[in-house]
């Protein structure tokens, strides 16, 4: 096989994953995988076999398929080798359960923010686990955060002139993204208010790693209906404080919080 078939047989097995695992359902048969991937049914169902003998892919029936555990074995080593989940982990975890809201971390991939930790909390429960999600960054606050060390030139390169729009309160220019910036740089947290989801709330702070650079941002999110008078001003210090704590705990000692 040549170098270019390798690339191409590679990039084949690559959408196919991608298509199963954007399935809504548990399993996809092999026409509706071919289908969402662009790819012939032949060339679907002989990879596929690959795959399922590699254990990347799996059969949840005779006639469809599914993730193979091999990726969550690979995508826990990612994880555990990564400096901000090994110290960002607990403290997240301590977050969501003195907020009892959502606690996340994220760091940024190209123009998406990708999820590392994510811990519910009893007042705002989720059905499914967000690691590995990829978000906007325009549209949350922990995207807003990632962006807070970048120029609006760079972020206009990075995310196009038009900035897509999922409700009426999504930022829709550079110019308004840019205002909100400067004001999360002030205060030390950035704020989503029904940008992404309508009736969502969160609240975002960055974290640093000890060249001072931004490589990560930790969230609580919830319900709007919560974040209200002294209760949001509480959930306010508990975030940063435990931002500051990550980023002390990645070398950033300048990050520590007073007293």
């Amino acid at each position: 096989m040549s170098e270019q078939q390798m690339h191409q047989s590679v990039a084949r097995a690559a959408a196919i994953l991608d298509a199963i695992g954007t399935s809504a359902g548990p399993g996809m048969r092999a026409a509706e995988i071919a289908e969402a991937a662009g790819l012939g049914l032949s060339t679907t169902t002989r990879l596929l076999a690959t795959l399922l003998e590699l254990g990347f892919a799996s059969r949840v029936s005779e006639r469809e398929y599914a993730l193979g555990p091999r990726l969550l074995a690979l995508s826990s080593q990612e994880l555990n080798q990564s400096a901000v989940f090994r110290e960002s982990r607990m403290l997240c975890q301590s977050l969501a359960q003195s907020t009892r809201l959502n606690a996340n971390v994220a760091v940024r991939h190209g123009a998406r923010c990708v999820y590392l930790c994510h811990f519910e909390g009893d007042l705002s429960p989720k059905n499914q686990s967000m690691v590995g999600l990829a978000m906007p960054l325009h549209a949350t606050g922990l995207g807003k955060c990632l962006l807070l060390d970048t120029s609006e030139q760079e972020r206009i390169d990075l995310l196009g002139a038009g900035l897509p729009v999922y409700t009426p309160h999504t930022v829709s220019s550079h110019a308004e993204l840019t205002r909100q910036l400067e004001e999360g740089r002030e205060r030390g947290y950035c704020v989503e208010d029904q940008e992404l989801a309508l009736g969502r709330f969160c609240l975002a702070s960055p974290v640093r790693d000890r060249t001072g650079g931004i490589c990560a941002a930790v969230s609580v999110s919830g319900r709007i209906s919560v974040f209200t008078g002294d209760q949001r001003s509480s959930i306010q210090e508990q975030l940063v404080e435990s931002a500051d704590r990550i980023s002390v705990n990645l070398g950033h000692l300048s990050g520590a919080s007073a007293g």
